[in-house]
């Protein structure tokens, strides 16, 4: 009896072990550095490997990053960024330099603690249908010279090339998978680059936006974005669609078929749900969309088309970043699983042993001290104060649906006077607003809206010293061998 028990416990340990090891070698997350304070790289690496996360996506190839993750045993994507494509296409030169600069120090001694990097992400969705021809052109010329870079490097065997393409790529006029197809302006570029990707094995690389499917397709309502099985499915045909994600997916899975690749395996770069800054953007809902993701990636059930095997997926994103781009929505500046400051925002599992996400940890911040409008000045000008803080600040929260949009006035003028003066580093200058400001030690926050205090420690001051530094060297250098002074 013992020893049956026995066996049943070690099948049972077993199964939990492999189911973990699944999920963490699955998923992975986006690491982007687009913040006023970054949490230290350190602390970074040290949140990723507390939450068993062990793929890494990156959006450039910072050093200060990559040190970073050297001896981690995290595999890591690095980005090349958009506007690095049209040199890198133009010349071999630039393309070897960057190979050099950014992977051969890194990737040479792996076994000696070096960096593991499995891919190179050329561009950020560059064939965005709003970049134009920006950057479409050269992404072909890109790709081909940063693989010439890599086999004269010797590196061609252990980093491959991708491509992460949006899913405006492809499209579909009935909003169904069967009629999918690459859009049609992507031709000349499309059928090369999945030459290319086919021939050297590397997998397509998409991003898979559910939050924006409600708003962008008819047929997808928020049940079935939130993998809700009381959702209405959609029908395609003889195949049946019970989630947004796998009707994405499969769009592209026959849009690939269509230009002649019905096998090139796919990896979902970036998805996620935002947790602030527009309706439906909120951590309850994330929560919901995260766990049905992790679910339905974790059974292995695939979609319609491909069945029984599941993408690798990379969650958007790690951490809220305040300096992203909002010409899409405020609700960019909110994809984080965790807050800027590295705090759990709702529960999720990436295989560690608790459900509970881990925080980081010994996080130093600026003193607990706040800007606030003083209700004792004449606030006649206090909106128009703060429309000018919100243009330098990030003000997102307080955008309708957000969770700032309810406090009343003026504490939605105390937010962004806030927010100003904590991107500017508690500056008592930044308080100032023509005399509407004022500091305190009580906390101003209402609810789920937090003013937040920003953090001291930063990579971007290390960073800063480093870029002085480098300067410094490179005037002494003019000085000394380019204009050396006159001897008689």
């Amino acid at each position: 009896m013992a020893s049956t028990i026995s066996i049943i416990t070690s099948l049972l340990y077993l199964t939990t072990t492999l189911t973990t090891h699944s999920t963490a070698q699955s998923m992975g997350v986006n690491w982007g550095t687009s913040s006023s304070h970054p949490l230290p790289p350190d602390k970074v690496v040290h949140l990723l490997k507390s939450n068993n996360i062990t793929k890494v996506k990156l959006f450039d190839a910072d050093p200060l990053v990559l040190q970073s993750l050297s001896g981690s045993g995290i595999d890591v994507v690095v980005g090349v960024p958009n506007s690095m494509l049209r040199n890198l296409s133009s010349s071999k030169r630039v393309a070897e330099s960057w190979v050099h600069d950014n992977l051969t120090r890194f990737v040479a001694n792996v076994g000696d603690g070096g960096v593991r990097i499995q891919y190179i992400a050329v561009g950020d969705e560059p064939f965005l249908q709003s970049y134009g021809e920006q950057f479409k052109p050269f992404v072909v010329g890109a790709v081909t010279n940063i693989q010439l870079a890599l086999i004269k490097a010797k590196l061609d065997s252990k980093v491959k090339i991708v491509v992460p393409c949006n899913s405006d790529v492809y499209t579909s006029e009935s909003g169904l998978p069967s009629k999918a197809y690459f859009r049609p302006d992507l031709n000349k570029t499309m059928a090369p680059l999945l030459t290319f990707l086919s021939k050297h094995s590397s997998p397509f690389y998409a991003n898979i936006y559910p939050f924006l499917s409600i708003h962008q397709n008819k047929n997808i309502t928020l049940d079935l974005a939130l993998f809700k099985p009381t959702a209405r499915a959609l029908k395609d045909g003889r195949k049946t669609y019970k989630n947004s994600f796998d009707l994405s997916f499969d769009t592209l899975v026959t849009a690939l078929s269509r230009a002649g690749f019905p096998d090139m395996e796919i990896v979902v770069g970036q998805i996620g749900w935002p947790t602030d800054g527009a309706v439906n953007a909120t951590s309850n809902i994330a929560q919901h969309f995260m766990e049905g993701l992790v679910e339905h990636l974790q059974s292995k059930a695939g979609s319609p088309l491909r069945p029984g095997r599941s993408p690798t997926a990379y969650i958007f994103s790690l951490l809220d970043e305040d300096l992203r781009s909002i010409s899409t929505g405020n609700f960019e500046r909110h994809w984080g699983i965790f807050t800027f400051d590295g705090q759990a925002k709702y529960q999720l599992s990436f295989g560690q042993s608790k459900r509970s996400l881990v925080n980081a940890q010994t996080v130093e911040y600026y003193p607990a001290r706040w800007c606030v409008v003083n209700n004792n000045k004449d606030l006649g000008n206090a909106t128009a104060s703060a429309h000018d803080a919100c243009s330098f600040a990030d003000c997102s929260a307080l955008s309708p649906g957000g969770s700032c949009a309810n406090i009343s006035w003026p504490g939605n003028i105390s937010y962004a006077f806030n927010s100003y003066y904590q991107q500017h580093d508690q500056s008592v200058d930044a308080c100032n607003f023509g005399g509407l400001g004022l500091l305190t030690t009580v906390d101003p926050s209402v609810d789920n809206c937090r003013f937040a205090i920003q953090l001291r420690s930063s990579s971007s001051t290390a960073l800063k010293w480093t870029l002085v530094s480098w300067w410094r060297l490179l005037c002494l250098w003019l000085l000394l061998f380019v204009f050396p002074p006159h001897r008689t």
